[in-house]
């Protein structure tokens, strides 16, 4: 895929940003006195979105005060000392007034001064995460809880939504807002126009946090279908891998669009025999980080199944790739999905076997240009009450 030479317009927002004057002293409140905006923000997670959305927040127009917990006591100096990132962004610069916090997790009475915690933890750690900070939250007075990881948790094929309800309770599964779409956190932080999908079972909430990351290089789109939303994030995860190893093949546009098209198709069947909207599938957080992951180099999941297509070994490959690519454990949990729901996914399934049953790249791209021929392009498939059976988990008495 050819990559455009010309340098990026340079709007208004994307200039040299101001130093803060003054720290922030407090956030505008309602008619009955609550804040209309969060003004403190703890960022849990230091890698490249963690640290991106770290950086949006602390130099957006609205000066909220930010602080980015790291798990690494080096990456904690460097912040708070060079204000570089050594492991992410290398090479951007963040702002002096982004406060650094870690290796510990910070205490309860810190967590307690929060208006809103975003977490950035891969999704195969976040149980295990959110179990240690379940009992420092204050549950009578939650903050704003936003999540920014996709994929399936592997043995229990839950989604974000249910992990956040057996740890931290139903009433914080149903505040829970999660930020999807089209978004590499290295032109984030270069402030090229970005769109996203914030959504929440609570309106409430997805429209709170869709007007703290709105700027004029950041628009929010709030929604309120978190089940699929999660969904599509995860899922176009697998499928990117899938485009990588079409292209590390040697295949051309041609079968890049069709690959897309009908991962796409796949996705939104999947999604709808879930129990999700189908329309969620054509947001950004469905066909928007869809294309964007299976057309470039700079995914993570996409770069996976390259280096795949390419002949090199999983277990090389992930050990040498330096961040998580969430699509090769979201396969695995996928695929039992699959075989619930009852669905045809043979794009999914094929990124299954390659993955984790030894088939070669090649080998799959032959089996599924020889699948029998569809009967039709799109087909509609019936609910099976697995959406149902989540929101079920959140009611209370």
């Amino acid at each position: 895929m050819s990559n455009l030479s010309t340098p990026a317009a340079q709007l208004p927002w994307m200039r040299k940003r101001s130093p803060r004057s003054t720290p922030r002293s407090g956030s505008p409140v309602d008619e009955n006195g609550e804040k209309k905006i969060p003004s403190r923000i703890l960022v849990l997670g230091s890698g490249n979105f963690g640290s991106c959305l770290a950086d949006h927040l602390a130099t957006s127009d609205l000066h909220v005060d930010v602080w980015l917990w790291s798990r690494d006591a080096a990456t904690v100096k460097s912040l708070n000392e060079d204000h570089k990132n050594p492991k992410y962004l290398t090479e951007h610069v963040f702002p002096e007034w982004l406060r650094a916090v870690g290796p510990e997790l910070p205490d309860k009475e810190f967590l307690g001064t929060m208006d809103m915690l975003l977490f950035s933890i891969p999704t195969p750690g976040l149980r295990k995460f959110l179990e240690s900070v379940n009992p420092l939250l204050d549950h009578d007075s939650l903050p704003l809880l936003a999540f920014v990881n996709k994929g399936i948790e592997a043995k229990t094929k839950a989604l974000t939504l249910e992990i956040i309800a057996d740890t931290l309770g139903p009433l914080a599964a149903r505040q829970a807002i999660f930020i999807s779409g089209p978004s590499f956190a290295k032109e984030v932080v270069k402030r090229q126009p970005t769109t996203v999908s914030v959504v929440s079972i609570s309106e409430e909430h997805a429209l709170k946090v869709s007007e703290l990351f709105h700027q004029p290089w950041f628009r929010c789109y709030p929604g309120t279908d978190p089940i699929g939303v999660e969904l599509a994030g995860a899922l176009k995860n697998v499928y990117a891998i899938a485009a990588g190893v079409a292209d590390g093949l040697g295949f051309e546009n041609n079968t890049r669009a069709g690959l897309v098209t009908r991962s796409l198709a796949e996705m939104t069947r999947i999604g709808q025999a879930y129990g999700a909207s189908p329309l969620t599938f054509l947001t950004l957080a469905g066909v928007g980080d869809l294309f964007l992951t299976c057309s470039s180099p700079n995914s993570r999941n996409y770069t996976v199944g390259y280096r795949l297509g390419q002949g090199q070994k999983l277990d090389e490959i992930v050990k040498t790739l330096g961040s998580v690519a969430e699509g090769v454990s979201t396969a695995e949990g996928l695929h039992e999905i699959i075989k619930e729901i009852g669905v045809e996914a043979p794009i999914a399934e094929a990124m299954y076997s390659v993955l984790y049953e030894g088939l070669s790249a090649r080998d799959a791209a032959e089996e599924l240009m020889n699948f029998p021929a569809a009967k039709r392009e799109i087909e509609v498939c019936a609910g099976t009450g697995h959406a149902a059976a989540i929101l079920s988990k959140l009611r209370t008495d």
